[in-house]
């Protein structure tokens, strides 16, 4: 039985290992090729796009997959609405591994916002040294803000010719450790974080130490998911292959 795993994430990774192991299933993991030196997950892997859920429908028939995962990160709507589609046209059993959201709790200072539009907003009226982590190919939306200095963390570096907030590029990859997060506010005298609402444990302890520093939040809400069945983890995730082999 093949399955094909849509990846991208620690968690998607982490499966990819778990499920080489299992007699009798055959995995494929598939990254979108976005990040230049990508963390590659056991077993047999695809780089690059689909063609849209037509392009990803085709690809299901040629290669004879019979389970779909979708383990991509929970801002990548757009594959996951092309991954609904595709399995529904193909008729193959579909799961998504959504890992939970980060829960508000006493102590944050959380501005929570529906997009990045809406986050550049909210540091206008508010912020002076950002840390700005939502990944590189969101720079731009605030290379306006010229009046603010950003720490943009990203895995890969901007090109020379992107356009980016004025400040400090730095290049990193997680899991990130609190005391880590902890001197980067105070090293950079940071007053505002922006983040994306991903989830997991791998860049919460940024939101540990905003809370402990009294440092404000922008956090950017999950866009909407294709309604289908959803586990949180990888154990579940597993669990439910298994199930569908037996």
């Amino acid at each position: 039985m093949r399955v094909l795993i849509l990846g991208g994430t620690g968690d998607a990774a982490e499966l990819a290992a778990r499920v080489a192991t299992i007699p009798g299933i055959e995995a494929i993991a598939s990254l979108a090729g976005r990040t230049r030196q990508p963390s590659i997950p056991s077993g047999n892997i695809r780089i690059g796009g689909f063609g849209g859920a037509a392009g990803l429908a085709n690809y299901l028939r040629q290669e004879k997959i019979h389970l779909l995962i979708d383990a991509t990160h929970p801002f990548a709507s757009q594959i996951s609405f092309n991954a609904a589609a595709a399995a529904t046209e193909v008729g193959i059993p579909r799961l998504m591994l959504n890992r939970p959201v980060w829960e508000k709790v006493s102590g944050d200072r959380w501005i929570e916002v529906d997009n990045i539009a809406a986050a550049t907003a909210a540091l206008s009226n508010q912020a002076q040294r950002v840390f700005l982590t939502v990944g590189r190919q969101e720079l731009s939306s605030f290379a306006h803000l010229k009046k603010l200095w950003f720490l943009m963390r990203v895995i890969d570096p901007p090109s020379p010719d992107d356009l980016i907030p004025p400040g400090l590029v730095l290049c990193d990859r997680g899991p990130f450790a609190l005391e880590n997060e902890r001197e980067i506010l105070i090293n950079y005298k940071i007053d505002t974080i922006v983040s994306k609402n991903s989830g997991g444990d791998a860049t919460y302890a940024k939101i540990i130490a905003a809370r402990e520093m009294g440092v404000t939040v922008v956090m950017v809400n999950r866009p909407a998911i294709p309604p289908g069945e959803q586990v949180s983890n990888v154990e579940d995730a597993v669990a439910w292959l298994v199930n569908q082999i037996k």
